[in-house]
């Protein structure tokens, strides 16, 4: 999928600044330059408001919020097939994904997508392989003000059944001619395609952005 944002360089302009300022937080000492630095990120925090028409307050609480050196954030997904169906989620929106989130801090790729298919699915899995490590503003829509890595992690399904929960509203099976409307900010009909040539495949090689 093509971001039209992507062609816009005011995007990786705000995304530096706000790197650059955040870096200089991390680090500086001197109390000009912290107002500076300070100023940088709201201006980067402006020119995403400005451009997106998103509130600037929610923009910092989003964007600006972090300390210490900026890095990617990490979210996984989980890829669950039984009887050449690929299991998805509903989401509360009425979109549909594959199972996961962004890894917290006291877990690995692995823990988390254990995680993630528990509370969304009900589900025990164990994963297998990595299918892929995808740059989300690469491939998915819409580009955040932050650089994500998506990890698509194969797992094998071991038992349990949908719970009801406060994140999803249902789970189920889906063939990839039938793919139902997805939420393309989790992963797009692409990278779904792309989880069916793994099960598929005898020797997978983890492809990566």
């Amino acid at each position: 999928m093509n971001n039209p944002l992507l062609t816009e360089p005011w995007l990786t302009w705000a995304i530096e600044i706000q790197s650059i300022a955040q870096n200089g937080l991390a680090y500086c000492k001197n109390i000009y330059d912290i107002e500076r630095y300070e100023r940088l990120r709201d201006i980067a925090a402006e020119m995403l408001s400005y451009k997106t028409d998103i509130p600037v307050e929610k923009v910092k609480s989003l964007f600006c919020h972090e300390q210490g050196y900026q890095t990617p954030k990490i979210d996984s997904r989980a890829a669950i097939f039984k009887h050449d169906k690929i299991l998805l989620v509903q989401e509360n929106d009425g979109l549909w994904s594959l199972p996961g989130g962004w890894v917290d801090v006291l877990e690995t790729i692995d823990s988390n997508t254990v995680k993630e298919v528990k509370e969304e699915a009900g589900l025990d899995v164990k994963p297998r392989f990595l299918i892929a490590i995808h740059a989300q503003h690469k491939r998915n829509y819409p580009p955040f003000a932050y650089r994500v890595l998506k990890a698509f992690v194969m797992c094998e399904l071991l038992g349990g059944k949908f719970q009801h929960n406060s994140e999803t509203l249902q789970s189920a099976y889906f063939t990839l001619d039938e793919l139902p409307e997805m939420n393309n900010e989790k992963n797009t009909k692409e990278q779904v395609e792309l989880c069916f040539q793994a099960y598929h495949s005898k020797h997978w090689i983890t492809e990566f952005d």
